[in-house]
Formats: structure tokens, C-alpha cells, sequence
């Protein structure tokens, strides 16, 4: 009884810990889907549990972060998730309303959000987590070429679609 008291404290631990910036890795993998993000890490976290006690003292994070960018590689091929997407986006709050930088984050996560699947996940793994491109190669289940050109490409098409977006004029 003991033992499995330390797992879960060990665990609740980990996860009150790394919450907020796993959850953030997670909204970034599905497009910006809050609601998916969610189903996402908890999805994650559940495979973690059963983990925990082999992994808990090596790497829970990386274990966490793989799990995060395959299964939202998996999860981008479901053909209806439920919602109905619009084809034009709200227009923006006024200027007063929100930070120069709210805005760009948002516009940022939307262009992440027109990526494939895994262009998106080798961009987020390799330049907002800051990892070697071999640990996205892991995490991504590929070559470590492969991983590189999936987020030299990503990179590209993001600079293309942020430069697309036309600036209100005001």
C-alpha cells in the first residue's frame, strides 16, 4: 500500500509540475483546439500512469512529449472530430482590447494550425521545446533527416502564411 502511495504522490507530483506546459505543447501539436489539446494530454497522462513506475526517475517529460506529437499525428487523420469549422476567422479585437503580443501569439498558433500534422509537430518539438533534433526524430518516429526537412518546411510555410495575412488598417 505503501508503494503505490509514492507512485501516486511521485506521479500528482510530475503532472502539477508540468501541467500548464505540457497542456501549452499540446494546444500547439492540434492547431490550437483547446478542447482536443486536452483530450490530447489526458490521453497522454493515462499512458504515463501505467509507465510511471519504469520511467519516473528518467525521463517522464520525453516519455509525455512523444506520446503528445504521435498521437496528434494520429488524432489530425480522424475525419470529423464533431465541430464544424468556419471558413472565415472572427474579425480581431480592437487594439485596446488585448496586447500586441496576444495578437501575434494568436496569429502564430493559427498558422501553426494550417500545418500538416507533422510539419507541425517538428516545428513546435524543435523551436517552441527547444529540442536536438534527434529527440524530435524519436518523438516523431522518423529518421532524423526526415525530421529536419519536416520542420525546414514547416518554418518555410509558416514564414509564407504570416506574410500572406494582411494587417488591418487603422
Amino acid at each position: 500500500m505503501r508503494m503505490e502511495q509514492a507512485r501516486a504522490d511521485g506521479f500528482d507530483g510530475f503532472v502539477a509540475a508540468r501541467w500548464s506546459a505540457l497542456f501549452h505543447l499540446a494546444r500547439l501539436l492540434v492547431g490550437g483546439d483547446r478542447h482536443r489539446a486536452e483530450d490530447l494530454l489526458q490521453e497522454a497522462l493515462v499512458k504515463l500512469w501505467f509507465v510511471w513506475p519504469k520511467i519516473a526517475d528518467e525521463a517522464p517529460e520525453a516519455y509525455v512529449r512523444t506520446v503528445l506529437a504521435r498521437a496528434a499525428a494520429r488524432s489530425a487523420r480522424r475525419r470529423w472530430w464533431g465541430e464544424n469549422p468556419v471558413a472565415q476567422v472572427p474579425e480581431r479585437p480592437e487594439d485596446g482590447d488585448v496586447s500586441a503580443s496576444v495578437v501575434e501569439r494568436s496569429r502564430l498558433e493559427a498558422a501553426l494550425a494550417q500545418l500538416p500534422p507533422r510539419q507541425r509537430a517538428a516545428v513546435v518539438l524543435r523551436y517552441y521545446q527547444d529540442l536536438p533534433e534527434k529527440q524530435v526524430a524519436e518523438a516523431l518516429g522518423c529518421p532524423v533527416g526526415t525530421a529536419r526537412s519536416h520542420a525546414s518546411r514547416g518554418v518555410a510555410r509558416l514564414r509564407r502564411l504570416l506574410a500572406d495575412v494582411i494587417e488591418p488598417v487603422g
